[in-house]
C-alpha cells in the first residue's frame, strides 16, 4: 500500500512500530498557497499518525534562513511546518540545511536573461546532498534536541561565483552578471540571508570536488 501524507492514506501502517521518523517531504509546488497547504496538511497528518503510533523522535529537514526569508510564500510555508512540529508533543529535532550543490543548475536557470544569468553576490554556504543525508542519519540516532541545528558546506562562496564555477566546469558559454539587486527566487538577498549562524555542523565535501565527481 502507498503512503500519502496529504490524505493520511497508509500512514498508520507505515509507522507501526516506528520509534523515529525522518521527514524530508517537500511541496511539489512553490506557489504560495499550494506550498502552505502541502506543509500544513501533510505535517498535521504525519504528526497525528506519529502520536498514535508512539513515535519518540520526529526529525525534519528545513532550510537555513527560513526565518529571515518570510517575504517568500515558500519559506512562510516552511516556517508553518516548523511551528507545527514545535507545537506537537512529539520530541523533535529540526535540521536546517543550506542550499544543496545539486541545485546549482536550477539557480542558474532561475536567473536567465537571454544569454546572461543575473545573480546576487550574496554569500552562502552550500552543501552536498550526501552530507545532508549523513547528518540526518546522525541526528536520527541521537537524542531529540527539541530545537534546531544547522548544517552547511565547508566553505562560503558568493552566489554569482558559485554559478561561474559551475559554468566553467561544464563549459557553458553564458555570462554571469553580478547585480546586488538580483532576486533569488523572488527575494533580494544580503550576506546573512542564506548563511548559517554560529557553530553549524559542517559537511566534508567541497564544491570543486563535488563538481569533478559529478562531471566525471
Amino acid at each position: 500500500m502507498g503512503v500519502n501524507t496529504l490524505t493520511g492514506e497508509g500512514l498508520a501502517q507505515a509507522l507501526m512500530g516506528a520509534q523515529v521518523v525522518v521527514d524530508v517531504a517537500n511541496s511539489p509546488s512553490f506557489e504560495d498557497k499550494a506550498a502552505l497547504e502541502f506543509f500544513e496538511r501533510s505535517g498535521h497528518n504525519l504528526l497525528a499518525a506519529e502520536a498514535a503510533a508512539g513515535v519518540q523522535h520526529h526529525v525534519a529537514l528545513s532550510v537555513v534562513g527560513t526565518d529571515r526569508l518570510l517575504a517568500s510564500g515558500y519559506f512562510r510555508a516552511k516556517m508553518a511546518q516548523e511551528n507545527l512540529i514545535k507545537a506537537s508533543k512529539i520530541p523533535y529535532t529540526i535540521l536546517r540545511a543550506t542550499q544543496f550543490f545539486e541545485f546549482v543548475s536550477a539557480i542558474a536557470q532561475s536567473a536567465i536573461e537571454g544569454q546572461m544569468v543575473r545573480l546576487s553576490p550574496a554569500l552562502f554556504q552550500p552543501v552536498a546532498s550526501d552530507d545532508v543525508a549523513a547528518a540526518l542519519a546522525d541526528v536520527a540516532v541521537e537524542n531529540p534536541l527539541n530545537g534546531t541545528i544547522e548544517l552547511a558546506g565547508p566553505e562560503q562562496i558568493r552566489l554569482d561565483e558559485f554559478v561561474r564555477l559551475f559554468f566553467r566546469a561544464t563549459r557553458d558559454a553564458r555570462k554571469v552578471v553580478t547585480d546586488v539587486h538580483a532576486r533569488y527566487f523572488g527575494l533580494e538577498l544580503n550576506d546573512q540571508s542564506l548563511t548559517p549562524g554560529d557553530n553549524p555542523r559542517i559537511g566534508s565535501i567541497h564544491f570543486e570536488d563535488w563538481l569533478k565527481r559529478s562531471l566525471s
